[in-house]
Parts: structure tokens; sequence; C-alpha cells
């Protein structure tokens, strides 16, 4: 490297105190004092927002030019109104970053026909996510629901965001596959709207896409006092926090019933994705995959995740656009079946 560095002074005739590579000078001058947007498409409060604002305090100063960031909340159709804002709208030069739900990039997956996606996943420049999520079906104690045995013969009703959100997609997905009882009540904001409709008896149960801190400062009081109990985990593994509560794939006995459901938790590995717009500048791209690599490691930034009880399992935005390349590449029949499932 030293040696490319001193061929670069000697054929530009360039001298100086510091001398940065070629492909990182531009990065660093283009977000030099620049002010940046994540806008992302949780709600304020929740998790989404959470971990949304404790990477906006520590990804700069990794960044080439170091820019500041602030978040911007977009909430609208599960991710699809800010999903379609940072495809079709939002610059492509990556003066703006985004953040949305999980599902979002499966949308297409289940409904090719869905007029109201305007955009294609694959196509964002995915950044990375901080956390790889387990989703929790929190039952309240007012029905007789201690097994998932149970859910077969218990009917219950449960908050959900929108047809397409997890909250909704999971519980029909048991209905059909696992004979389970549930009826969705779509409309609810988030996941702290969902678990107040238990308190306040308006629903039965939430079966959440994930597990964030704010999420289970909120039940985890109840499994203690006996309010509600942790009946299944919607993930490809149980959380360690459970370890008696079985996931969805474990409850299944039919071998097609399982692939269906390892299909619809590809979403929980991407847990809570950060990107960029389509097309933004390569270089750029990749300072920024760096930076949040390197934030995941940052010392302040793991202690301050620990301190706000938020977790931390990475992975990186290259991994998760293969994932989403391996997903979309499901033999059709598979993807049919899963289709009829989620409609």
């Amino acid at each position: 490297m030293r040696a490319m560095l001193s061929a670069f002074v000697s054929l530009t005739g360039f001298v100086g105190a510091t001398v940065l590579p070629a492909s990182a000078q531009p990065v660093a001058e283009f977000y030099k004092g620049r002010h940046m947007d994540l806008t992302i498409s949780g709600s304020a409060g929740g998790g989404y927002d959470q971990y949304a604002r404790i990477l906006v305090k520590h990804m700069p100063r990794h960044i080439p030019g170091e820019p500041s960031l602030t978040v911007k909340n977009m909430v609208g159709a599960e991710g699809i109104k800010a999903a379609n804002f940072l495809y079709g709208i939002a610059p492509r030069d990556g003066s703006t970053m985004g953040g949305l739900q999980r599902n979002a990039a499966l949308v297409l997956l289940y409904d090719p026909t869905n007029t109201a996606v305007q955009y294609q996943a694959r196509e964002f420049n995915w950044i990375g996510t901080p956390q790889q999520e387990v989703g929790m079906m929190i039952v309240s104690a007012r029905k007789p629901v201690n097994t998932v045995e149970d859910l077969k013969k218990v009917e219950l009703t449960a908050a959900s965001t929108a047809r397409n959100a997890p909250t909704s997609v999971y519980p029909r997905m048991l209905n059909a596959l696992y004979g389970a009882k549930f009826k969705v009540i779509e409309g609810y904001e988030g996941s702290q709207t969902g678990l107040l409709a238990i308190e306040r008896g308006e629903v039965d149960a939430y079966v959440s896409g994930g597990s964030s801190a704010p999420l289970r400062a909120r039940y985890e009081p109840w499994l203690k006092d006996g309010t509600a109990r942790l009946v299944m985990q919607m993930g490809m593994t149980r959380d360690r926090a459970y370890p008696d509560a079985p996931t969805a794939i474990e409850a299944m006995t039919d071998p097609a019933a399982k692939q269906m459901f390892q299909i619809a938790f590809t979403e929980q590995v991407m847990g809570r994705p950060f990107l960029f717009p389509p097309k933004v500048p390569a270089e750029r791209v990749k300072a920024f995959r760096d930076a949040f690599d390197a934030t995941m490691k940052d010392e302040q930034f793991l202690a301050d995740a620990k301190s706000q009880k938020v977790e931390i399992d990475p992975v990186s935005g290259a991994d998760i656009a293969a994932l989403l390349e391996r997903v979309y590449a499901t033999p059709p029949d598979v993807v049919a079946k899963l289709r009829e499932l989620v409609k």
C-alpha cells in the first residue's frame, strides 16, 4: 500500500500531510460536513426506531467524511410507503439512507400483483442489519392456551398492523398449516399498540415479527406475573432467553409445512435492515457497508446497546443481498403454495 501511494504521489506531483487512496478521496469529500436523513418505516418509540437512533449516534464516526444522520419516521402500509419513497423518490447519490420492516423485501414474492409496491427489493443496496430476529406469540392468560396443541382448540383474536405484516401472515399460516384458530384484527399502528390491545382486552394475542427491547419490556412482566404466556416462537431457532417455547418450524410435523415456514422466516434473518436506494455509486455503498460492519464491533456502540438492552447479532449487507437472491430463486411450485397461504 505504501509503494502504491508513493507511485501516486510521483505521478501526480501531489505532496501533502495526508494522502487518501484515490477511491476513498471522493467519498470523504462527498460526505464531509453533509447532513443526511435516515428514513425509516417504523413508528417512533418502537424497535425499528430504537435501532435506527442508536445507529445514527455511532455509525458516522466510521464513515469517511463523518456526515451527520437524523432519523425520520415514514410510517405506512407496513414499510411499503417508505420503501416506495426510497426506491423512486429519494436521491440516488448516497445522501439518503433507509431502514425498512424486514418483511418489505418479500412482499412481491408473496404477491407479485400488488400494485401498492413500486420497488424491487433486490435493486436496493443493502447496508446490513444489526439484529436477526425471533418473533413471539404472546397470549393473554384470559384464554386457556398453555401449549401449542391448545392453539388447535381455542379461538384467538390477534392484533396486526396490515395483511402483509408478519403479525397477520404468521397467524394465518398457522391456521392453514397447523390447524390453529386465529382471527386477525388488522389496523393497529405497531407492536406497542398491539400489546396495548391485549392489555385492554380488545384482542387475545399478538404474534410479533421480532422481539425488540421495547417489546420485551412490555410483555416480560406479563410472563412473570402470569398475565400472559409465551406459547410459540416465530423464527429459525429459539431465542436463548426462552429455551422452553418451541418454534413454529419445530411444531410442524409435515415436511412441506416446515419448508413454508423456513421461507417465511427468511425475513427474520434480515432483522432490521438498513439500505441505500438503487444505483448509488458503488464506492459509497462500500463505504457505508464497511462503516456499518465496523460499527457492529465498536466498543462504544456495543456498550450503548447493552445499556439499552438492545440485542446485537448483525448480518452484512452483502449477505442480505445474497439471501434475497436465493429466496427469489425458490422453485415456482413452492412459492405458489406459500402465496396461497399468505394472500
